[in-house]
């Protein structure tokens, strides 16, 4: 199992991005999903999940109306589109399951800052 995220970056307060998931490994169809994030000296959060068909999502309170968590099954790739993003959504981005999770890939980084 891998997981390669990219898209993060430096994004102003009230700006936009797009992270990206490409997983491999498993069969990604048939495997819910979920996006985390870390700030050091904190704990991996759990940011938003998806079901395997993409027709339940949940998020984090501090995140809900403003991401969006997407896949497409036929390309292995996870999605999190950030809208209207805060300074403490700064951090490292990381996707994995839900559960229980296997090895982390590298994140990317997202700082938000103006």
């Amino acid at each position: 199992v891998q997981f390669v995220e990219s898209g993060g970056g430096l994004v102003q307060p009230g700006g936009s991005l797009r992270l990206s998931c490409e997983a491999s490994g498993f069969t990604f169809s048939s495997r819910d999903m979920s996006w985390y994030r870390q700030v050091p000296g904190k704990e991996r959060e759990l940011v938003a999940w998806i079901t395997w068909s993409g027709g339940t999502t949940t998020y984090a309170d501090s995140v809900k109306g403003r991401f969006t968590i997407s896949r497409l099954n036929g390309k292995n790739t996870l999605y999190l589109q950030m809208n209207s993003v805060k300074p403490e959504g700064t951090a490292v981005y990381y996707c994995n399951f839900p559960s229980v999770q296997a090895t982390w890939g590298q994140g990317t980084q997202v700082t938000v800052s103006s």
